[in-house]
């Protein structure tokens, strides 16, 4: 996971804020108002966390914890919390993502795993691009023998505007190398659907 508290730049956060004073000021609202005023503030800090995953590298954070290791074997982080940013309505869209892959002479630190998918959800996203970001840089960075995600979503662009509704849960999935193969493709979704404790 990203830190709680990021270093903010002073301009940006200067030029977002007045932005956001102006957009305040356009819908209507009194951006003097004295439980307005901070929040073309907050939301600059607000907007910079949420995109944070723009300045750092995703395969710097999976190189800096490969290991040689014989396991030949699936390795699965599943129910991995994500929260992104619609980028056609900049609202935000949540779920969980579940990450495998087949080694191929090199494992990597299972928490870099989670990091790798902050990175990707802390930039404007379409869900489908950010499983395929995912998916690459795990198979171009550690080269296993397969990679596989499956991002299960909910999007508030469609719970709160649009076609509003609530119950609906978007999935996207991606698959390369063994993972093409029927047969470990269904293992890996067996896995991911099971409540092995």
């Amino acid at each position: 996971m990203f830190n709680t508290f990021i270093e903010y730049n002073e301009d940006l956060t200067d030029a977002l804020t007045g932005n956001f004073r102006n957009i305040i000021k356009q819908l209507g609202e009194d951006p003097q108002r004295e439980g307005i005023q901070k929040t073309p503030e907050r939301a600059a800090k607000a907007m910079q966390f949420l995109t944070q995953g723009y300045f750092t590298n995703p395969e710097e954070i999976l190189r800096a914890a490969m290991f040689k290791e014989n396991y030949d074997e699936m390795v699965i982080v599943k129910d991995i919390e994500l929260y992104s940013m619609c980028e056609h309505h900049m609202l935000p869209f949540f779920g969980k993502a579940h990450i495998g892959y087949i080694p191929n002479g090199h494992i990597v630190g299972l928490s870099k795993l989670p990091r790798v998918v902050d990175v990707f959800a802390r930039r404007l996203q379409v869900q489908e691009r950010l499983t395929h970001d995912i998916l690459e840089c795990i198979n171009k960075t550690i080269k296993p023998k397969g990679v596989a995600v499956v991002i299960e979503a909910q999007h508030m662009c469609m719970m709160m505007r649009g076609v509003q509704k609530q119950n609906s849960v978007t999935t996207t999935s991606g698959f390369r190398g063994q993972f093409e193969k029927i047969e470990t493709r269904t293992e890996f979704l067996r896995l991911i659907s099971s409540n092995l404790k």
